[in-house]
């Protein structure tokens, strides 16, 4: 499903040039779940940002299914990650003034999914699976953060992407909200749902299947559990 063959990324900090990451190859299989982990400034969430196509490396190839995605234009970028590809941020990335629902009916619409009628049974069907259909009328803001990280991984799911990537997708939550969310993540992948969740927690990293570890912008080991 993915494939990085001798990605290199650097970045220019002034007259300094920083290797973010240097040579990596990576394949995901559909299904999988996958752990990226290392510590703060290894080269993991840009490593995300690369497979999850909100940042091009500076060279090597990356394989999406059948699309060579480093020759692809930003409109058919911006299309496949509509499509294709559903992200949960440790911040969420909700919009607070608006609605629950309408929330989760955005993603449907940007990529001109359905009707308007469509969106919001879809956006509600989601909400039952997560568990909260009482929430629709509610912002976020008038939610806990368990229960925000909850919608943030529904409208990950809502345009049924191929691949779900999370970054930190724990880390401003209490332990008791953590559990709930890690075992809908571990429920979403054994409906089939590939997952790759980037964590510094190795008990995170630990409900996955496979664990990568990043280290000084390499992969240093790549373990199945």
């Amino acid at each position: 499903m993915i494939k990085l063959k001798n990605i290199i990324k650097n970045y220019q900090a002034g007259p300094l040039k920083v290797e973010a990451l240097r040579g990596v190859d990576l394949e995901i299989q559909k299904g999988e779940f996958v752990s990226i982990i290392g510590p703060s400034g290894a080269g993991k969430s840009t490593l995300l940002h690369i497979l999850g196509c909100l940042d091009r490396p500076t060279s090597g190839q990356y394989i999406f299914g059948d699309r060579a995605v480093e020759h692809l234009s930003d409109d058919d970028l911006a299309v496949l990650r509509s499509r294709k590809i559903g992200f949960v941020f440790q911040s969420f990335g909700l919009f607070p003034h608006i609605t629950v629902l309408r929330n989760l009916e955005l993603p449907m619409a940007f990529a001109n999914i359905g009707t308007p009628a469509t969106r919001k049974k879809a956006a509600m069907e989601m909400l039952g699976e997560i568990g909260l259909p009482d929430k629709a009328r509610f912002t976020p803001m008038e939610i806990s953060g368990g229960q925000q990280q909850k919608v943030a991984i529904a409208r990950a799911l809502i345009n049924k992407p191929d691949v779900v990537f999370a970054d930190e997708p724990t880390g401003n939550l209490d332990s008791a909200s953590s559990k709930k969310v890690l075992d809908l993540i571990r429920e979403l992948n054994q409906r089939g749902v590939t997952i790759v969740l980037v964590t510094h927690d190795e008990h995170i990293a630990e409900q996955a299947k496979r664990i990568v570890s990043v280290y000084d912008g390499k992969i240093v080991d790549d373990k199945v559990l």
